[in-house]
């Protein structure tokens, strides 16, 4: 059988502020002479202490130091005196031996050290010879050290000290206390973990730190945003979202744990390995019988207990208890807390748990919902429902599940009520059970449908009333089933499925009588349903009595859900009706905190930064986007509907507005733990970031975005329009039209509108690419992208005749698709064929820059100048091209945004820096030739492209030779490409590819 081993993480993640606090301890950072320091380095076992003393290791030899090694063993109590001095200078008799020889030389006693020429004598304690030989010895090893540094700083690095024998303790001591000669640094490491009470160590390690020189580091549990990237490092393929939380919570940032849980994960397995927990439970073998029946009964409390409750469940509370326990907690197993234990390590708990034989855990878990059930110790419902669960006790854990749900809930914790509604489902649905204890499935359904919402996994909500549905019997109360009619719609209209929600809400409608809160609250949602699917007059009537009826029954929630949707069905962006829509969505904001609704406030928020957005008054709809957000976290559900979205489209703001660090800090989850649809949705605005700035190493993104692709066409949206920019700009064009083609089909079906009014941005994006690679193309493939342009500029004219608003953002991106497909025009003409007037280039896109200057887009103003430049100069505007591409210019520079700076210098903007020699820099007319040269071109066809003379052309080619020193045209592209002046845009790449 092959044993895998575990994966081993290649850098200090999480460490980076101590190890610079240890460089700094011994003397190895930038302005240290060297050497000098002695550090104490705690830490749990498995924590990462030796990582970063392997690191620590070779930076000191990359700096030319000696680094001397040595480790402490555990022989259960016979260890042999010096142990990791014998190593760490047998090694050094290996490696270097003039080295040792003149150590040898100079300090003879160092050879009781030497591997094989140890002797073997009676303890060097009690006898005035012994005594003097080991102060001899230790005159020795410091007497080498001073010697050794005479050619560099040492570091000496002596491991597990926890395991020391009593001699090297006391030749540590001797070392410290008399402090480590100059241009030596000593670092010790050792277990905090196993440092019980009576540990040799304690009052050493404790004596040590409170010498002069001497600094202590303690090297604390990673966070859970560390442990994420350590396993992002261990497993870059990547792991289910619910592996990923399990092993931030169980491994309790200690490394070594990660590790072997990644190695679980990868095998698709929950429980701990074999050799994991062997290697925990040996910690139980130290322990008499009752301290081990004692961490037994911990280990099914969970990680931690109270003591009043363990005391209660084991039967007594005294000196034996007592003993018990302070043995568990001198051995740094359990650690005391102001009203119990808990382990010092979850992985025991469960290690222990698992031990356990499955008579003694139900007789366990039995003993404990009995005192919770009685009130003789304290507890939680979520405790109570546990216990009996495991116990089989169905009758007690199904109330205390539901207990546990509402409690959940109350103190706003929705992914734990789910599960705790999930409980009692499950128990329901057993033959019988929801009749025995008068307890109606629906009810709890709906409980847990309105938890997986607020907690933002919205398929598993929809999944819970679907089931429930499914499960009615036809004769069930009409009531229960418009409620689970309307509880599918509702939560069908917060994702993109392919669920008709309209079914769902017409079939409620017919079930309900003509008055009454549910029926109010059916309107409403039968408006929205209507609304999604374009029937906007049958939306605003059904609206407008959810309204009336509201208003009747004084329902603040439904009233402001009503309004909202009113407020969305403004028919265009006029000033007054769009002034009435805004007041209208600050007063459902209003409403909705007054019936303490937080959904329909999210959603009010929401609405009223989608209509500031629309109406292009950006800064404003990122503060009603952010409130929704903010809001969504103060009530603890930031992964709900609407302040999810409120915090994705904030970010999207702050893209647009040119603020890309803020957008990074919005998108960054850190040690967040976001669902998975959460994840992608800010990954892909992040993506946009990542496209602007050219780091197409963001690509890597998409197949772990892809899968919500299917489930929010909003994900599909971001991430495609980033992916055809960064497909194209890294020569992969058939990338960015494969992606566009796959967002366009996927969306089309998830909305059911093949015209959707994204499409217009897509089209403009692909049209853009189409065309700065119809500048390297050849007659038969200008060809082809002109008629897949044709294509795209058709689809962007539809889906903008059916949109229902058109704001400023739609009217920029359409000037866009209409500005690139000239430009595909005019390049991808035949040789001597009429062209585009390039006055009319020139007006597209100066109306292109003018539209995403109006609606604020900073990134996408530059980059229409960039394309204005060419236009302008083109047309023979040398003056107003340069003033244009001086704008421009900035903006990439202050973004980042590398293909955007290239695309500038292609177009005559030269690098950042200058050049020391300015007479033999390429004008800008002569970089557009050398483009075209590279591409093969010949005078004639040039001149064509650029409307001037053949003579001129020839003129311009003669001073590219002269400035570049090359004696003909194939050698000055060659020169070109080695100075980096054919950029991607200009054609070098893609022709050399070609």
């Amino acid at each position: 059988m092959t044993v895998e081993p575990p994966p081993q993480a290649r850098s200090l993640v999480g460490r980076a502020e101590e190890f610079d606090s240890l460089v700094r301890l011994v003397g190895l950072g930038d302005g240290w002479p060297g050497g000098g320091g002695a550090v104490l380095l705690a830490g749990d076992a498995g924590v990462g202490k030796t990582r970063i003393l392997t690191e620590l290791a070779g930076r000191a030899r990359e700096a030319g130091w000696h680094v001397l090694v040595g480790h402490c063993l555990d022989f259960a109590g016979d260890s042999l005196p010096y142990v990791p001095f014998t190593e760490l200078f047998g090694r050094l008799a290996r490696d270097t031996p003039i080295l040792s020889d003149t150590l040898l030389h100079d300090a003879p006693a160092l050879a009781r050290l030497l591997p094989g020429k140890r002797l073997i004598t009676a303890s060097d304690e009690g006898d005035r010879q012994g005594a003097h030989t080991r102060e001899e010895l230790f005159e020795a090893v410091y007497g080498a050290l001073r010697l050794a540094a005479r050619s560099a700083p040492v570091l000496l690095v002596i491991e597990d000290v926890h395991w020391a024998d009593p001699s090297t303790r006391d030749l540590l001591r001797f070392l410290f206390t008399r402090q480590p000669p100059e241009a030596v640094s000593v670092v010790v490491s050792y277990r905090a973990d196993d440092l019980h009470r009576r540990h040799p160590l304690r009052a050493d390690a404790a004596e040590w730190a409170r010498l002069p020189g001497v600094a202590r580091l303690f090297l604390a549990p990673l966070p859970d945003d560390a442990v994420l990237a350590m396993v992002h490092e261990l497993q870059p393929e990547g792991l289910p979202e619910t592996s990923l939380r399990s092993i931030v919570r169980r491994a309790e940032g200690n490394a070594f744990f990660v590790e072997e849980l990644v190695v679980a994960a990868r095998r698709g397995q929950l429980m701990l390995s074999a050799d994991l927990a062997d290697l925990l439970l040996v910690h139980l073998d130290a322990l008499d019988a009752d301290a081990r029946t004692v961490l037994r009964a911990v280990s099914v409390a969970g990680r931690r207990v109270g003591h009043a409750l363990l005391a209660q469940v084991i039967g007594s509370d005294g000196p034996d208890l007592d003993l018990a326990l302070r043995a568990a907690v001198d051995r740094g197993l359990l650690v005391a807390q102001p009203e119990g234990y808990a382990f010092r390590h979850a992985l025991l708990a469960e290690a222990i748990y698992d031990d356990l034989l499955p008579g003694e855990r139900i007789r366990w878990h039995q003993a404990y919902a009995d005192v919770l059930r009685s009130g003789k110790a304290e507890g939680t419902a979520a405790e109570l429902a546990r216990h009996a669960f495991a116990a089989n006790d169905v009758s007690t854990a199904l109330n205390a599940a539901i207990r546990a749900g509402d409690e959940a809930m109350t103190v706003g914790g929705p992914a734990e009520g789910t599960s705790h509604y999930e409980m009692a489902l499950g128990l329901l649905a057993q033959p019988g059970v929801a009749r025995e204890e008068g307890i109606d499935p629906v009810d709890v359904a709906l409980r847990a449908n309105e938890a997986a919402i607020a907690a933002g996994t919205l398929h598993r909500a929809l999944a819970l009333v679907q089931e429930q549905l499914h499960q009615l019997p036809p004769d069930a109360d009409p009531v229960q089933r418009a409620l689970l009619l309307h509880a599918v719609a509702s939560t069908a209209l917060l994702d993109d499925t392919p669920i008709d929600a309209l079914e769902y809400t017409t079939e409620a409608l017919h079930l309900m009588p003509e008055v009454g809160p549910l029926r109010a609250r059916v309107l409403a949602t039968h408006a929205r349903a209507n609304r999604a699917r374009d029937r906007e007059e049958e939306a605003w009537r059904w609206a407008t009595a959810a309204v009336e009826l509201a208003r009747e029954l004084n329902l603040p929630a439904v009233l402001a859900d009503a309004t909202t949707t009113l407020a969305r069905l403004t028919p265009d962006l006029a000033p007054d009706r769009a002034e009435q829509a805004e007041q209208s969505l600050r007063t459902s904001i209003a409403q909705a905190r007054e019936g303490a609704d937080v959904a329909a406030e999210l959603r009010s928020s929401h609405g009223l930064g989608t209509l500031l957005y629309e109406l292009g008054r950006l800064e404003e709809a990122r503060g009603a986007y952010q409130q929704a957000a903010d809001r969504a976290v103060r009530m603890r559900r930031p992964w709900a509907p609407y302040g999810l979205d409120g915090r994705s489209m904030a970010a999207v703001v702050s893209y647009i507005r040119g603020e890309w660090e803020t957008v990074l800090q919005l998108v960054d989850v850190g040690a967040e733990h976001p669902t998975m649809l959460a994840r992608a949705m800010l990954g892909g605005v992040g993506m946009a970031v990542a496209a602007g700035r050219g780091q197409t190493a963001a690509l890597a993104l998409l197949p772990k975005a892809r899968p919500a692709w299917d489930r929010e066409g909003f994900v599909a949206v971001t991430c495609g329009s980033a992916a055809i920019d960064l497909y194209a700009d890294s020569g992969d064009l058939d990338g960015a039209i494969r992606v566009h083609d796959e967002v366009v089909e996927l969306v089309s079906r998830l909305w059911v509108n093949p015209v959707f009014q994204a499409r217009i941005r897509l089209s403009g994006l692909l049209l853009g690419q189409l065309a700065t690679a119809a500048r390297q193309a050849g007659s038969a493939e200008r060809a082809a992208l002109l008629e897949r342009g044709d294509l795209l500029q058709e689809a962007a004219i539809q889906a903008d005749a059916k949109a229902a608003r058109r704001g400023p953002e739609s009217q920029a991106w359409l000037t866009r698709v209409h500005a690139e497909h000239l430009r595909l025009q005019w390049l991808c003409a035949a040789d001597g064929a009429e062209r585009v007037a390039p006055m009319v280039m020139v007006q597209a896109w100066e109306d292109t820059a003018g539209a995403f200057d109006r609606f604020g887009h900073v990134f996408e103003a530059a980059r229409s100048r960039a394309r204005l430049v060419r236009a302008l100069r083109n047309a023979g505007e040398a003056t107003r091209a340069e003033a244009e591409l001086a704008r421009a210019m900035e903006v990439a520079k202050t973004l980042g945004a590398r293909p955007l700076l290239s695309e500038l210098r292609a177009g005559g903007a030269q690098p950042i820096g200058g050049s020391e020699d300015r007479s033999r820099e390429l004008t800008a007319r002569e970089q557009e030739v050398l483009a075209l040269v590279a591409q093969g071109r010949s005078n004639r066809q040039i001149a064509d492209v650029l409307y001037i003379s053949a003579k001129t052309v020839s003129v311009h080619v003669s001073n590219i030779l002269a400035k570049l020193e090359a004696a003909g045209r194939t050698e000055a592209v060659a020169v070109a490409r080695r100075r980096g002046l054919l950029t991607d845009d200009s054609g070098a790449q893609l022709a050399s590819e070609r």
